[in-house]
């Protein structure tokens, strides 16, 4: 198999996205090839009064597993986008450590927190690609994403960040450095195939695409929960920033409270983490109700449900599950944009990097 979904099929013409897109192995080698400094483990491990992560949209969303990792290893963490931070600085004291990540680092509420805050923390991990940006400069730690440039919407800077916050989960969990090593590696292998095809299991992504679209009042909804929670809220913004579609990504029973109201005909809901060797009952529970209300359950992950559809992925790890996950995501974002008559990955109101506050 070979080349990703491309958005005009009659054409070898390939978008920005999608070049960003095929681009994905290479820039997760390049990442793999960087060194893990050692004062990492020495900082995660200090005894902070807290930990907060932050950062704005899907570089704050990749942090989502890092921090469930942090509370689970007993640390007082927190995960607040820099917004909120803003908002309330009074959670930062000298006994603060931050864990900021932004593709850019420049974006305008991390260019704000810096200047406003600096000096009222204890140490700063920065986690970007552009290493003389605002936040490379400001860190004690500088953690390079090796993405390499990226033309739109977050891509391959996406698939970096998790993999430079596996490093910073396994820092915290003081895990063996070898054996998180030979885990992401094996699934930087599977990145390459599951790049090339148009159909991904029994479910072909443009037929799901035109499916959600041509229905009268559609509504789009992305759903998951614990690591998988991240890929539901990258999903919902890059398919908003890529297709022009709107859609709302949900953490697991979120959805239940109000937007439930919103099921029945014309309803799909992507569900990701859908795990057979790691089954989530909630989730599954989830699922099944919603099916229930005639709206279309699409399960993404290898599990299988009565009346939902399956695009099937590796899951056999929940570190696997995300990156599937997350090209799943990318890969329907472009099949959406076909069937929405836009360009895939084409701003039209935005930009790159989000300066402005």
């Amino acid at each position: 198999m070979s080349g990703p979904a491309t958005s005009n099929p009659a054409s070898p013409e390939l978008t920005s996205f999608e070049l960003d897109m095929l681009e994905q192995p290479a820039a997760l080698r390049r990442a793999l090839e960087l060194r893990v400094p050692p004062e990492l483990a020495h900082l995660v491990n200090r005894p902070w009064n807290r930990v907060v992560f932050t950062g704005m949209g899907s570089s704050h969303y990749a942090a989502l597993p890092t921090w469930r990792s942090a509370v689970a290893a007993g640390l007082p963490a927190w995960h607040l986008d820099a917004g909120q931070l803003l908002d309330s600085p009074d959670l930062l004291t000298d006994q603060t450590l931050i864990i900021a990540t932004s593709q850019s680092g420049a974006s305008g509420e991390i260019v704000e927190l810096i200047e406003r805050q600096r000096g009222k923390w204890g140490a700063l991990i920065g986690v970007t690609d552009i290493g003389h940006s605002p936040l490379a400069a400001a860190a004690d730690l500088f953690l390079p994403l090796g993405s390499g440039p990226e033309a739109t919407v977050s891509t391959k800077s996406y698939l970096n960040t998790l993999f430079v916050h596996r490093h910073i989960a396994a820092a915290i969990a003081r895990e063996d450095r070898a054996e998180v090593e030979q885990e992401l590696h094996g699934v930087a292998d599977l990145v390459g195939p599951l790049l090339s095809p148009l159909e991904l299991g029994e479910l072909d992504l443009s037929a799901l695409a035109r499916g959600v679209l041509e229905q009268a009042g559609y509504r789009l909804v992305s759903i998951g929960k614990g690591d998988d929670a991240a890929t539901a809220l990258y999903a919902s913004l890059i398919i908003k920033e890529a297709a022009k579609v709107a859609v709302e990504g949900y953490i697991g029973g979120q959805f239940r409270h109000g937007p439930m109201e919103l099921a029945g005909a014309g309803l799909t809901a992507l569900v990701f983490g859908a795990r057979r060797t790691a089954p989530d009952e909630g989730l599954r529970r989830l699922a099944q109700d919603i099916t229930a209300t005639g709206s279309h359950a699409v399960l993404i992950g290898d599990d299988r449900l009565e009346g939902a559809s399956t695009t099937e992925v590796p899951c056999g790890t929940a570190f696997a599950s995300l990156v599937s996950g997350a090209l799943v995501a990318q890969h329907l974002a472009v099949q959406l944009a076909c069937a929405n008559g836009v360009i895939p990955g084409a701003f039209i109101y935005g930009s790159k990097v989000t300066s402005t506050l």
